[in-house]
């Protein structure tokens, strides 16, 4: 049993190394190239940053800054926010998904989902309608945002 793990570590290491020879490395790869920390090869220069439009992302941190953020994504572009609750209205709270879908700084790159739940008379959270303008409204807000931090770049 350990001669065929032996064998397969082998195996998979050779497939590895053999996998990263090209006529730009005739002796193969550097030991970063296969740990991950290696210079500036191709496929480390297309994976930094962030995998999303820069503008979008912040602009979309910043605008929705005064929800609880639940987690984000960078690379698959997706930022939740936990549920909150506006002190003037603490029977409702909303929750909401921001999909940011592109590299471009465009208006079909970015889509808002929002949910709202109210209280009912026994206490207990239930499923409420959004008012339809709501996640229009947060799209318009974060283009507006990253569109504004664009043109800061760009002086």
């Amino acid at each position: 049993m350990v001669l065929v793990r032996g064998a397969t570590v082998a195996l998979i290491a050779s497939g590895v190394v053999l996998s990263a020879c090209s006529a730009d490395r005739p002796f193969g790869p550097t030991v970063g190239d296969v740990f991950g920390s290696g210079g500036s090869t191709p496929q480390s220069a297309s994976q930094t940053g962030i995998g999303v439009n820069a503008f979008l992302w912040r602009a979309t941190l910043d605008t929705l800054s005064f929800m609880p953020l639940a987690n984000a994504d960078p690379w698959g572009g997706v930022i939740n926010y936990d549920w909150y609750t506006d002190p003037q209205t603490p029977n409702e709270r909303f929750k909401a998904t921001v999909f940011i879908l592109d590299t471009r700084l465009r208006a079909d790159a970015l889509n808002v989902t929002v949910s709202k739940e109210v209280r009912d008379a026994a206490g207990q959270w239930v499923g409420a309608a959004v008012a339809a303008q709501t996640e229009t409204d947060l799209e318009n807000a974060i283009l507006t945002k990253a569109r504004q931090l664009n043109l800061q770049n760009a002086r």
